[in-house]
Formats: C-alpha cells, structure tokens, sequence
C-alpha cells in the first residue's frame, strides 16, 4: 500500500522537453515509474527518447495539452517541470483536464498565482502536491519528482516534509527500515496537499506503521497539524521543526511566514506537537533517533 502514488500510476510530464523536465523523466522511468508521455504545445507531436528502468530505450509522446495526453495514455499524474510565469496556466490546463495528481516542482512561483490556482481546484478532481516542492515517491513502486530513488527502499514509515533536503535526510537515516510513502509537500506560504491531508492519508494506510513529520518556522500549519494529530492519529508519530537557531523576527529560507509573539516559532511548534503525543527531536538526526526507537517496539 502507499498514499497518492504506487505501480498503476501513469505519470506525465509539463514541459518534458526542457533541461530540468528532461532530466528528471530519466531519473523517474529508473525509478520504475511508469512514465507514459509528456506536454509541450509548441513540440505536439513529436516524441522524445529515454531509458526504462529494464534498460529499453522508450520513446514517449509529447501531446499539445494535458486532456489529449489524458485521453491518449489514460495517464493519472502530472509532473510540472514549467518556469514560474507559465506555472499558473499549466496548473489551470491540468486542474480542467481533471487529472487526478499534479505534483508542481517549480520554486518561485508568484504566491498570488498559487492563491489562484488553490483557489481554482477546489472542489475539482485533482490533488496539487506543491508547488516548490520535491514530489512524492512511494519506493520500489513509483516517483513523481525529483526526490532521488535510491536513498531508501520501502517499509512501514510514512514520511510528510516541507523541505525537500530535509526528506532526503529522514529517507537516509533510516533507510534501513524503509518507507511506504515519503511527500514533500513544499515550504511556499499557500501549497496544495498539507500536513494534514498526508497525516490522514498515512493514517487511513495499513502498510503505514508511524509516520514523520518534518516542518519549518512560520506560519501555523505545524501547530494545526498537532491538532489533528491529537485529534484523529492513532500511529506513533514523530517530528522535526527547522529553525531552532534561526533569529527572532526574521523570515527564513521558504518556511513562508514571519516568526513573532512566539507563533510560528520552532519551539512553540515543539511544544503544540509534543502536547498532541508527537515526540520532537532537536536535530534530524535525533527525530530518526526517536523513530527507530517506535520501529524496534513495533516490530
């Protein structure tokens, strides 16, 4: 089992034919993913070489829109490698072609479009993942992103992340145990798929054993999650909130908010997640710490 992506997913790719969309197509067909074609207005209908993960050479459609892609592969996730003034329309084109998964990668995109297009898929088919964020990956199944495949295998830990490094972190530290599914859901102030919808999803997931949570300082979403931890989660769950050394008042790297009057700080998100059951480790490295000593109780 996984949560939003496994084996059957067939994967598109927005803007297949560029740098960033070209070399990460290559990565996630060697990752197993079943990458069926891609979209290009200007290159429709011409097609673009790659490698599988068996070492076939495939050559993938490029398709005018996302609804004729849809129609042509019978494809159910989009990637979008699009630069940041283009993003809103292609996320509108995928929202209308009513594809069931659009993972956005772009960083820099103008949080007035993401307001727009959040606004615009609500009540629609399709679940955003993003933007400014490193995809999803359900190991030994499927990838939808950049996240690298080879860090960690599958297992019972569901991984949630704002930050991309820091999902490559948790998925190396404890490798050795595995994942079911680890999403990157991005650090930009409005995104898609939240903490809390993953957390619900894990938590409805019977391959998933415990999950981790990693969050940032700014914003609220970290102290709204422990709420529904506290409220709805029964799996162990532990977290890590980047930012304890930052300075007060500032606004850090993409966490999105400014920190004052101890909302949004990483000690406050320490203590709303520790109040709902969540142990918090300090470092990554001791929130794997902590994870490993619920996955040795478990098993």
């Amino acid at each position: 089992m996984s949560i939003f992506l496994n084996k059957d997913s067939k994967v598109i790719v927005q803007g297949i034919t560029g740098g960033e969309g070209s070399k990460h197509t290559a990565r996630m067909l060697a990752a197993g993913t079943q990458v069926v074609g891609g979209v290009n207005a200007r290159k429709a209908g011409t097609t673009v070489e790659h490698v599988d993960a068996s070492g076939a050479t495939v050559e993938l459609p490029v398709f005018g829109s996302v609804a004729e892609a849809i129609e042509k592969t019978g494809a159910d996730v989009s990637v979008a490698f699009v630069p940041p003034a283009f993003t809103k329309d292609a996320v509108i084109e995928a929202i209308d072609a009513e594809i069931g998964l659009l993972v956005i990668i772009t960083e820099g995109v103008p949080v007035q479009d993401s307001a727009e297009f959040w606004a615009y898929a609500q009540g629609k088919k399709t679940r955003i993942i993003g933007p400014n964020c490193p995809g999803i990956i359900t190991p030994g199944e499927a990838l939808a992103g950049i996240t690298p495949a080879n860090i960690a295998g599958k297992g019972p830990v569901g991984l949630v992340s704002k930050s991309g490094t820091l999902t490559y972190q948790m998925m190396f530290e404890l490798r050795d145990f595995g994942f079911s599914t680890a999403i990157g859901i991005g650090g930009d102030p409005i995104i898609g798929t939240t903490h809390i919808d993953a957390l619900e999803a894990f938590e409805n997931d019977p391959e998933t054993k415990a999950i981790v949570m990693i969050g940032e300082i700014g914003g609220d979403a970290e102290e709204k999650a422990a709420a529904y931890i506290q409220a709805h989660v029964t799996k162990p769950v532990v977290g890590y909130v980047a930012g304890f050394t930052a300075p007060e008042g500032k606004t850090m790297g993409h966490a999105g908010a400014i920190v004052s009057d101890g909302a949004g700080t990483a000690q406050g998100k320490k203590e709303a997640l520790e109040a709902a059951g969540v142990k918090v480790g300090k470092t990554p490295s001791e929130t794997a710490e902590l994870m490993r000593e619920i996955l040795k109780n478990l098993v």
